[in-house]
């Protein structure tokens, strides 16, 4: 039998990059994929192309910073498919600035989207799960464990993220609701909003801050976004039953040296 056979999975921001790999590790595995994110074409292109190969996936559009809309997409996965098992809270913006010249707006956007997205998903999902068990994987950063000088905004949300995960997990344990909480914590991964970011700062600053990045991971590469999909499945998965609470560091080495 499959890891995840029959399960039912909400994956947010899942269009591309690291939400895309995990909403398809996870229906290879056997589940029943909700794929959700903003960007309403390429979810559909990116969906119609995993169901082309057989997997039982559908999209619905998603902002994440909307209450309502999470509302609908939680009904939406128990309707479709009877049930939600897994949700993977990975819909995330990186808007870099330090702390001297992030703009109110800016900082404002980056908590929304990372850090009120992820308590919207987590509480809704909390309900929708706790009479028969459930996982939640968070997606965090290292970026939420380590300053980093350009990401004032963001390292406040990520590291919110992980005590978030902390606080909801010791909650659900002992309330006894059989709900899993855990973050996963990415290094640089190759993705379009690594990219995204990088391109947002003055040249000297992205160059210098791409030397560093490379000079910092011990396995001298970036990340592929299927790495992390692979610790995600692992959370999600009865494998990890025992398993809650955590940070997941996917970082190639660089935090640990």
């Amino acid at each position: 039998m499959k890891r995840m056979q029959e399960k039912v999975c909400l994956v947010t921001g899942a269009a591309s990059g690291i939400g895309l790999a995990c909403a398809q590790r996870l229906a290879e595995e056997g589940a029943h994929v909700l794929l959700t994110d903003r960007d309403a074409a390429k979810g559909e292109q990116v969906t119609a192309a995993l169901a082309a190969a057989g997997l039982s996936v559908s999209f619905q559009r998603h902002d994440v910073v909307s209450r309502t809309e999470w509302e609908s997409v939680i009904d939406a996965a128990v309707a479709t498919y009877g049930q939600l098992d897994v949700l993977v809270n990975n819909a995330g913006v990186a808007l870099l600035a330090d702390i001297e010249h992030c703009e109110l707006a800016d900082w404002k956007r980056t908590l929304d989207v990372n850090l009120d997205g992820v308590f919207h998903g987590v509480q809704l999902a909390v309900r929708a799960m706790k009479a028969k068990g459930g996982s939640i994987v968070n997606l965090s950063s290292i970026e939420g464990i380590l300053g980093e000088p350009h990401a004032a905004a963001y390292n406040a949300s990520k590291g919110a993220v992980r005590l978030l995960t902390k606080s909801a997990a010791v909650y659900c344990g002992r309330s006894g609701y059989r709900v899993r909480v855990n973050a996963v914590c990415p290094g640089f991964i190759e993705t379009p909003m690594v990219a995204q970011a990088f391109a947002s700062l003055p040249a000297d600053q992205a160059q210098a801050l791409q030397a560093k990045t490379f000079s910092r991971v011990p396995m001298g590469r970036l990340g592929q976004p299927v790495e992390i999909a692979n610790a995600v499945l692992f959370l999600a998965s009865d494998e990890a039953s025992f398993v809650t609470g955590i940070d997941m560091l996917v970082d190639g080495g660089y935090t640990a040296g």
